[in-house]
C-alpha cells in the first residue's frame, strides 16, 4: 500500500518544525522525518533515512522546495532521482504534484530553465575568455611582470645593471625575468641556477 511520507527540515536548533509537520500532516503524511541543518548541508541524516523508507508508489511530500533541495540543480536531479524510482513528490507551498501531469510539466520546465542557465553561463564566462585574449589577456593569475615593470627591467638591462639588482628592484625572481626579456638570451636562462642570490654573498 502506498504511503505519504514527509520531509521537513529547519536551519537551526532555535526553531521549530511544528508548522511544517502540521501541514505534512494535514496533506496526508503517515510518517514524518526532520532535520535540523542549514539547506546547503549535504549530511541531513533524516532525508537519507526517508528515501531509504520510499517505495515505488510512495510519495514524499515537502512543506516547500527549498526544504529538499540546495538549489534549483539540485532539487531537480534529486526528483529526477524520485521518479526513476517510481516515487512521486509532492510540494504543499507551491501546490506541485509529480504524480499528476500538470506536477510533472512543472518539473520538465524547471529542467529546461536549470540546463539554459548553465548554459548562459557558459557562454558569458567564455565571452570573457574571448574578449580578454583580444586585449592581450589570458585566463588565469595575471603576470607579476606588469607592461610597466617589463619597460623598467628592459631598460635597466639595457643599462648593464645586474640581473639580480633588476629582480630586486622590481620584485620579482630571476627565473620570471629569463623568462619574459628576450634580450637575456638562453645562456642567462642557464645562468639562473649558477647565479647567486640577492644578498647572499660568496665565500672569500
Amino acid at each position: 500500500m502506498s504511503e505519504f511520507l514527509g520531509y521537513a527540515r529547519v536551519s537551526t536548533a532555535e526553531q521549530t518544525a511544528a508548522l511544517q509537520e502540521d501541514a505534512l500532516r494535514a496533506a496526508g503524511c503517515s510518517r514524518i522525518w526532520s532535520d535540523t541543518a542549514s539547506g546547503t548541508r549535504t549530511d541531513r541524516p533524516q532525508l537519507v533515512a526517508v528515501f531509504d523508507q520510499l517505495r515505488v508508489g510512495d510519495t514524499l511530500v515537502v512543506w516547500r522546495l527549498d526544504r529538499l533541495g540546495r538549489s534549483l540543480p539540485h532539487l531537480i536531479e534529486t526528483i529526477g532521482d524520485l521518479e526513476a524510482r517510481g516515487v512521486g513528490f509532492k510540494s504543499v507551498q507551491e501546490n506541485i504534484d509529480t504524480t499528476t501531469p500538470g506536477g510533472r510539466l512543472v518539473f520538465h520546465v524547471f529542467g529546461a530553465l536549470a540546463s539554459f542557465e548553465r548554459e548562459l553561463i557558459q557562454e558569458r564566462t567564455l565571452a570573457g575568455l574571448a574578449a580578454a585574449r583580444e586585449r592581450g589577456r589570458l585566463g588565469g593569475r595575471p603576470s607579476v611582470l606588469s607592461p610597466a615593470k617589463l619597460k623598467q627591467a628592459r631598460r635597466m638591462i639595457g643599462e648593464k645593471t645586474p640581473v639580480t639588482e633588476v629582480a630586486q628592484v622590481l620584485g620579482v625572481s630571476r627565473a620570471t625575468l629569463y623568462r619574459r626579456v628576450p634580450e637575456l638570451g638562453v645562456a642567462g636562462t642557464r645562468a639562473v641556477m649558477k647565479e647567486p642570490d640577492a644578498g647572499v654573498s660568496s665565500s672569500p
